[in-house]
Formats: C-alpha cells, sequence, structure tokens
C-alpha cells in the first residue's frame, strides 16, 4: 500500500540575489535524500494562494526586511490567505529565514505574529542573516528545509 506524499510549501519573496542562494539552501534541505515522502512545491509571494496553503502540511516563509518589516509581497500573501486559511490550518507547522541589511527582528516578530494569529506552530526558530551569508548561514538554511520536510514525513 502506497502512501501519499505530504506537501512542503515554500513562499518566498526572492529580491536579490542572496535571497536567492538562502531560498536554494532551504530547498536544498527540505529536498534531500535522507527525507522520503514529502514533495516540495515553491511558490513566489505574490503568486500562492489560499489553496497551495490548505494542500500544504508544512510551510516554509522566506522574506527580506524591507524598512524593519516583512516584505510587502508576504505581507499581500498573509492577507489573501489568513482568513480564507484560519480555522483549517492551525497546527500546521512552519518556518522562516529572513535576510536584510540590518535590523530583521521587526519582519520576524510581524511573521510571527501573524503566523500566531492563524494558530500555525513554530517547528524551527527563525534563521535571520544580515549582510553577506557565511556557509554557517547557508547550512542553517539547509537545516531548516531539512527540518522542516522530516516533521511532516
Amino acid at each position: 500500500m502506497s502512501q501519499e506524499a505530504r506537501r512542503l510549501l515554500i513562499v518566498h519573496h526572492t529580491a536579490s540575489p542572496t535571497l536567492h542562494e538562502l531560498f536554494e539552501a532551504v530547498r536544498r534541505g527540505a529536498t534531500t535524500d535522507e527525507i522520503e515522502g514529502v514533495e516540495v512545491v515553491t511558490r513566489a509571494a505574490l503568486h500562492a494562494t489560499a489553496v497551495d496553503v490548505l494542500q500544504a502540511d508544512g510551510i516554509l516563509l522566506g522574506t527580506p526586511v524591507n524598512i524593519g518589516y516583512m516584505s510587502g509581497a508576504l505581507k499581500h500573501f498573509f492577507d489573501t490567505v489568513y482568513y480564507p486559511c484560519l480555522e483549517e490550518t492551525r497546527r500546521l507547522p512552519y518556518g522562516l529565514y529572513v535576510h536584510g541589511n540590518n535590523a530583521p527582528a521587526g519582519a520576524v516578530r510581524a511573521v510571527e505574529s501573524i503566523a500566531t494569529g492563524l494558530g500555525w506552530e513554530r517547528a524551527h526558530h527563525p534563521v535571520t542573516v544580515v549582510g553577506a551569508p557565511a556557509k554557517a548561514d547557508l547550512e542553517v538554511c539547509w537545516t531548516l528545509g531539512a527540518t522542516l520536510a522530516a516533521t511532516i514525513s
């Protein structure tokens, strides 16, 4: 008897080469061969829908820091999915990665506040990268992706 694959949704606003590096590290971790039975679906924040979230068993969020806050694209995603997903996605495991040139705390706090309102459960501490990512930052992003995939597998 085959088991249906679990779905990990990565919703990201990849607005810079640095964010692309972080996104790729997260995706590599989520798709590592050591974790089986997880389908990874990626959506740009402006194109992700409530249906994407409702079909997900876990979610990873990626955003730049924009003026001390999450990107407008990720905020738009939350505005679009909040009420349609409010009841049906409680306890959805989630993770977050954030990049900025300074002060990522406001972006993290904003995302965590909305995720808490949705009843989502943090499965990994937020990954914050300030400035150019070091090898250790990319490794933590890989671990974030792998942790979320393993959580839902």
